[in-house]
């Protein structure tokens, strides 16, 4: 069973809660996203042990009911997660709260701003694979900085030489497709 069908009853009672905004629904990731005036605003979904809302600038909401928690510690920076583990927990008029206060946010233009691109200097054995492969070299040189920064750090993130060329060589094929590492999860 899927955490969303493990959930269905009360994932559904999340997303009548939701219709009731003047939010706009998105799929995004392949999942709804609400938004307004094109900025990610709240969305929901089952996971193995909870159910939850989360809200992408929910580090700037007032959180009067305790209720926030970081989903992924130092990584996330301003998403904040309402982790649920039973339909009892769930009340509308909170939520609703919760959903109006990040919509004047987002209308005040208040939002953590993604900080400044750092490039990702290519680790050595890389760089010598796209010395020896010009088609190589020409598709990375054409990826986006950041498609470009995800393969030099999966790459450099391993800690043996062997495993480093390994995923040179299974980076090679969708480098010259010219797919970041991450693309077939968007």
């Amino acid at each position: 069973m899927s955490n969303q069908q493990r959930w269905a009853e009360e994932l559904s009672l999340l997303k009548t809660i939701l219709d009731k905004t003047d939010l706009e629904v998105v799929k995004k990731w392949g999942i709804d996203i609400y938004t307004l005036n094109g900025k990610n605003i709240v969305g929901f979904l089952g996971f193995k042990h909870h159910f939850a809302l989360w809200f992408y600038n929910g580090v700037f909401l007032k959180d009067k009911y305790k209720v926030l928690v970081s989903a992924d510690g130092e990584k996330t920076k301003a998403m904040r997660q309402w982790r649920f583990k039973s339909i009892d927990e769930i009340n509308e008029k909170k939520i609703l709260e919760y959903v109006k206060e990040a919509c004047k946010n987002a209308e005040n233009g208040i939002e953590l701003k993604p900080e400044k691109f750092r490039p990702v200097a290519i680790p050595k054995l890389f760089a010598d694979s796209l010395n020896k492969d010009k088609a190589l070299k020409t598709a990375f040189e054409k990826l986006t900085p950041g498609k470009q920064k995800e393969y030099n750090v999966y790459i450099d993130d391993a800690k043996q030489d062997a495993t480093k060329l390994k995923r040179i060589e299974k980076c090679a094929a969708l480098i010259l497709q010219g797919m970041g590492l991450n693309d077939k999860y968007k």
